[in-house]
């Protein structure tokens, strides 16, 4: 099956597209781009630089993806945008390429839905089956877990982690980590208000494993216990047996305080990553 390429667009000859991709009016597709099978560029998208997307993608008009990082120390090499499988990128979207830091690439996974206007910066990770809804705007080096929403016209500080199935109100300013299965809200430095029941529930989480991370919260949260009588108060009212996400949430906090400023990875924000230390960040976030 053909790609379907309007007339009124400009494709580099060699850029490579996948069987069914349909590419409308007025998009631009840059010589370094691969698109995968079954891409909807529905028209006015511009794709460039180093920029890969899997299959069953679908663009709106007046997305850039794979633009320059807006970083002023970039340098013009080659970094990346990688895109996986099954994502909406509605009206306006903004995603760059990677500075020349961490891996040189800005990641998304697969069935994240991006509303109009929001932008995602260099060098961020998106997991899967994210929300960003409108005008969210997300700085370099931000990381935003699986599951995770943020509402409208928020702005995420720079190198700040989004824990997996988290949610945040519109119009904050978070400067910080979220934790995982946290609601935060709160225009400047948003709190956390409760857990995330709705979002928990809809995951398919048990309600033993909900009760627990509710409790985790009342004494993090509310009594603000330390960390390390949280978990000892865990491992005896529970016998040793933690569930997953309780460990999710306690290794998060536990690598949020040892990072500065409440962000994890500005403890790291020099050093390379490592498919290592992604995989020990996904179980913590």
């Amino acid at each position: 099956m053909e790609p379907q390429i309007s007339p009124l667009s400009q494709v580099d000859p060699s850029a490579q597209l996948g069987k069914g991709v349909v590419v409308g009016p007025f998009c631009v597709v840059g010589p370094n781009v691969t698109i995968g099978d079954f891409c909807e560029l529905t028209s006015h998208v511009v794709i460039t630089g180093r920029t890969t997307l899997g299959v069953h993608n679908k663009l709106y008009p007046g997305c850039v993806i794979g633009g320059e990082p807006q970083d002023i120390s970039y340098q013009e090499s080659e970094t990346e945008v990688q895109i996986g499988d099954n994502n909406v990128f509605r009206e306006g979207v903004t995603v760059n390429r990677g500075a020349e830091k961490e891996d040189h690439v800005t990641r998304i996974g697969n069935r994240n839905m991006f509303m109009a206007n929001s932008h995602i910066a260099h060098n961020c990770r998106i997991f899967d089956d994210v929300i960003l809804v409108n005008g969210v705007l997300l700085g370099g080096h931000v990381h935003v877990h699986d599951r995770a929403i943020v509402s409208g016209n928020t702005v995420v500080h720079h190198f700040s982690t989004i824990g997996r199935l988290s949610f945040i109100s519109g119009g904050c300013r978070v400067p910080h980590d979220i934790p995982p299965f946290m609601l935060a809200a709160g225009s400047d430095n948003p709190t956390l208000k409760t857990i995330n029941i709705v979002g928990m529930r809809r995951a398919g989480i048990s309600e033993h494993s909900i009760e627990v991370v509710r409790a985790a919260f009342r004494m993090l949260f509310r009594k603000k216990a330390p960390l390390a009588e949280v978990i000892e108060h865990f491992q005896e009212t529970l016998d040793g047996i933690i569930p997953f996400e309780l460990s999710q949430l306690l290794n998060f906090i536990e690598a949020q305080r040892a990072g500065k400023l409440g962000r994890a990875r500005e403890a790291i924000r020099n050093a390379p990553q490592t498919d290592s230390a992604s995989a020990e960040e996904r179980k913590a976030a």
